[in-house]
Formats: C-alpha cells, sequence, structure tokens
C-alpha cells in the first residue's frame, strides 16, 4: 500500500553498503503535525538510492512511500522492524496543490475518487490499491 507526505528535507545521508548485494540511502523529513513538527526518516534502496540526488536540505517535497515491516528471532525472542520505503521523490508544487495549511503536512493520495478512510488519522491516507471487495451477495460464505 503506497502513501504521499509533503514535508521540508531536514537532513539527507550518505549511501550505505550494507552488504555486497544491498545498499541503502536515509534521509528525514519535517513533516508539519498540528502544532509539533514530526521528524520522521525514510530510506531508499538498491537503485533507488539516487532518488533525493537533485535535492538540498530545506526543499520542499512530495514523497510516496511503501510501509514495510518484518520480523527477526534474536536469541529466541522476537523482534520487529518498521521501514519507510520511499519509491519516488518530486517537488512539493508538482502534481497539484501543496497541502492545505502553508507548508508540509500529509498529501492527499493522488487518486481522485476513494471510499472513506478507514485510518482515523485525517493527515494520512492511503491510496486505493484495488477494487472494493464484492458485497455479501456475491460471495458464499456462511457468515
Amino acid at each position: 500500500m503506497a502513501y504521499d507526505v509533503t514535508g521540508r528535507l531536514h537532513e539527507i545521508f550518505d549511501e550505505q553498503q550494507v552488504s555486497e548485494k544491498f545498499r541503502k540511502r536515509e534521509f528525514v523529513l519535517e513533516v508539519q503535525d498540528g502544532q509539533y513538527p514530526q521528524q520522521i526518516k525514510f530510506q531508499l534502496t538498491q537503485d533507488k538510492s539516487n532518488l533525493i540526488d537533485p535535492y538540498k536540505m530545506g526543499d520542499e517535497v512530495k514523497v510516496t512511500f511503501d510501509l514495510r515491516g518484518r520480523g527477526f528471532n534474536k536469541n529466541g525472542q522476537m523482534l520487529y522492524f518498521t521501514n519507510l520505503e520511499a519509491w519516488r521523490i518530486e517537488p512539493a508544487s508538482a502534481g497539484g496543490a501543496p497541502a492545505a495549511g502553508g507548508g508540509g503536512g500529509y498529501a492527499q493520495p493522488q487518486a481522485a475518487a476513494r471510499p472513506a478512510a478507514q485510518n482515523q488519522n485525517p493527515n494520512l491516507r492511503a491510496q486505493p490499491s484495488a477494487a472494493p471487495i464484492a458485497s455479501d451477495d456475491d460471495n458464499d460464505l456462511p457468515f
């Protein structure tokens, strides 16, 4: 599921070669969320690592990202990791008006029409991913 967020580039880190086959680059986006700005770290991996190159700290950008998570068993204890995997970065003014309220904030998804979101946070919205689920008349489940 893809999400969009618009904010100001707060920090850009150097590329890291994690292993022989894996490289990543991280950056921090400052997003206005009410009274207090949030500093959110994203990562770019493999061939997407250079997407941040045209931008500098202080630039307003729109980042499209996927929410990724996985578990890892270390010495019998499960640890969980969550990553915000960026895959598109564009100037904040591209593709429409910036988010309401001036600078920063979460952007609305690119789709024009979508059903009411299940997320209770009105600032963060997922892009619709597929056709709506069939109605109860269309399935043969006993419940």
